[in-house]
């Protein structure tokens, strides 16, 4: 029955919040005792309450020995925690009516929660996710299992051509760095994991000062700093700065082709970036959804596929990170035209580096990238991931309040200028899987 009121009232999220609500958000922000960062808004609309909370512990904290670590050590937290199970905290979760959830990437672990916000379920919800954060068991045996069905995912992985493809790219784009490891990790770096290590690294990264914790909904600012407090105090101290090594640039051009028996050819271009702090982030952002993150009408899209056909779907992404995350263009084409078709993404991004934008085309995205803004914030939870990547970053704390008019004051230079600093179309690494090398002759 709670579980039927929990998606009642899930599914009212997106028909009761109003976006004009957000249109300036009050984002509060503060510190624990013990150092964790807290960042939270108040919103009453609803009887619930979405919790998130993140630390400095992707796989950026591997080493190529332990690689695979950070993720299963995130894995595991909720398999087991504070004298419960796994399937005691499932069924404790489910009878609060509440929702738990993993986050993981490059830069940040962490573990989301979703409840009512009624006395009860909060209150049940709110210690199983303490439990979990402050009091991880990492059983022997869910670890064995675990490591058993992340070898059997990887070995299945290695023989898909779009695995290959991302594989190779981030080890050509970053060398011997952190992130040019695979996140979950190899088999044979995951089979000798052992319990000790998981434990850690729990201790070393999942600690209360570098914690960022993430609160909207249905409590009051003195409720919200017991919530924060109540999570984080258990946690370990910090022994040492969670730094991840400093990206080099790439020195010269690279290609590396890869034969697959694939029916089509996967195709990754690209170069190490940009960090999610730079002074450059909207001239890219707008930039690229001109050049390829603007679906059909952006220009990579436009000549490959549109003007030539040789392609479904070509696109293009900045990932900004901690350092400097890709820049990448990708797409499928047929294994007999993958010459061709690298040869106009190559030239597409020449000539946009060096020429930038058209007024219309940069009007255009401005438009389309402002009326689509509203979508991004228009539920608690879009807005309490927003929340954790503010507070992770360090950004503003009026970065959504300023995101439109940080779009609108962008300008053809600005884009220019930006281009011509962050991506040097003669110094990418290239990818294909599924050709031989003479298919790419016509691209030379």
């Amino acid at each position: 029955m709670r579980n039927k009121r929990l998606h009642l009232w899930f599914a009212l999220v997106v028909c009761v919040i109003s976006v004009p609500a957000y249109a300036l958000l009050p984002i509060q922000y503060w510190q624990t005792r013990n150092g964790a960062r807290v960042y939270f808004v108040e919103n009453r609309d609803l009887p619930m309450l979405d919790v998130s909370v993140d630390f400095p512990a992707g796989s950026a904290f591997d080493t190529r020995e332990k690689s695979g670590l950070a993720a299963i050590t995130q894995r595991l937290l909720k398999l087991g925690a504070g004298g419960l199970s796994e399937d005691e905290i499932a069924r404790r979760m489910a009878d609060a009516g509440a929702e738990l959830a993993g986050r993981f990437d490059d830069d940040r672990a962490g573990v989301s929660l979703r409840t009512l916000s009624s006395t009860d379920e909060l209150k049940q919800a709110l210690d199983l996710l303490a439990r979990i954060l402050q009091r991880p068991e990492f059983p022997v045996a869910v670890l064995e299992r675990e490591k058993t069905r992340i070898i059997g995912a990887i070995r299945e992985a290695d023989t898909k051509p779009e695995v290959i493809v991302d594989k190779n790219f981030n080890a050509l784009v970053y060398g011997d760095h952190p992130y040019g490891l695979r996140s979950s990790g190899e088999a044979d770096t995951v089979a000798a994991l052992t319990r000790e290590d998981l434990l850690g690294f729990y201790r070393r990264y999942y600690t209360a000062d570098h914690a960022v914790v993430a609160v909207m909904g249905n409590v009051s600012r003195s409720e919200a700093e017991v919530i924060a407090d109540q999570l984080t105090a258990e946690l370990p101290r910090a022994s040492a700065p969670a730094v991840i090594p400093e990206v080099r640039p790439l020195t010269r051009a690279e290609t590396r082709v890869i034969a697959h028996p694939a029916s089509q050819s996967h195709v990754l271009i690209g170069a190490p970036g940009i960090k999610r702090d730079d002074p450059d982030y909207f001239p890219l952002f707008v930039g690229n959804y001109i050049l390829g993150g603007g679906g059909f009408v952006s220009r990579i899209l436009e000549e490959v596929r549109q003007k030539r056909g040789l392609a479904y779907s070509a696109y293009s992404y900045f990932s900004p990170m901690k350092e400097r995350g890709p820049f990448v263009i990708g797409l499928q084409t047929r294994k007999d035209q993958v010459g061709e078709a690298v040869g106009v993404v190559r030239n597409t991004l020449k000539d946009f580096v060096a020429k930038g934008p058209s007024a219309d085309e940069l009007k255009k995205a401005k438009q389309n990238i402002v009326g689509g803004f509203p979508l991004r914030i228009d539920s608690n939870r879009k807005i309490v991931d927003y929340l954790g990547v503010i507070g992770f970053y360090r950004l503003p704390l009026s970065y959504l309040d300023d995101f439109v008019p940080n779009v609108e004051k962008v300008t053809l230079a600005d884009i220019r200028n930006a281009f011509a600093r962050r991506v040097d179309p003669e110094r990418m690494v290239t990818v294909i899987v599924g050709a031989d090398k003479a298919a790419l002759d016509s691209a030379k």
